[in-house]
């Protein structure tokens, strides 16, 4: 999923999902189901169903010790929850939820690959801003990593490797 959007948090604590995202949801996944989970720095996310199936199973007994595992499930699945898409494109948001991410009524819904971040508007306004450099050192690196397998393909060795 890809794209910034800016939305208003409703009187009932509901967002619209714009209709290009969930275009991209279709294409992805039959459902309009989601798993609204505080993700990384407190930032709520929205993963679709199948998605959200698949890392809710993805920490593995044996990568982290049992307390900690007790720690991250517990956490984990009691703030998580799914949500549906009403019939405008819309979900609810839950109070405690919105509460910890510290979100007010501008938000900025952003895609990250494989689920959707509701960020706090001027919040996310701080990170791009705050990133923007990092952002464009990474995107020279993969630039020059497709140069250097496009060179690979088609057989011409650089003189520097």
């Amino acid at each position: 999923m890809t794209g910034e959007y800016e939305l208003i948090l409703d009187e009932k604590n509901r967002i619209s999902i714009p209709s290009r995202i969930r275009e991209q949801i279709a294409q992805e996944d039959s459902s309009s189901a989601f798993y609204l989970t505080l993700g990384v720095n407190r930032i709520l996310s929205l993963y679709p169903e199948d998605c959200y199936q698949r890392i809710a199973l993805a920490v593995a007994p044996r990568m982290v010790a049992p307390d900690e595992l007790l720690t991250f499930n517990r956490i984990n699945f009691a703030l998580a929850g799914r949500v549906e898409l009403d019939r405008q494109g819309r979900v609810l948001l839950n109070e405690s939820a919105i509460r910890r991410a510290g979100l007010k009524e501008r938000v900025t819904l952003i895609g990250v690959r494989d689920h959707l971040e509701i960020w706090d508007q001027q919040q996310w306004l701080s990170f791009v801003d705050d990133h923007l450099g990092l952002h464009e050192q990474m995107l020279l690196l993969s630039h020059q990593e497709v140069l250097r397998k496009e060179r690979e393909k088609a057989g011409w060795e650089s003189a520097e490797t």
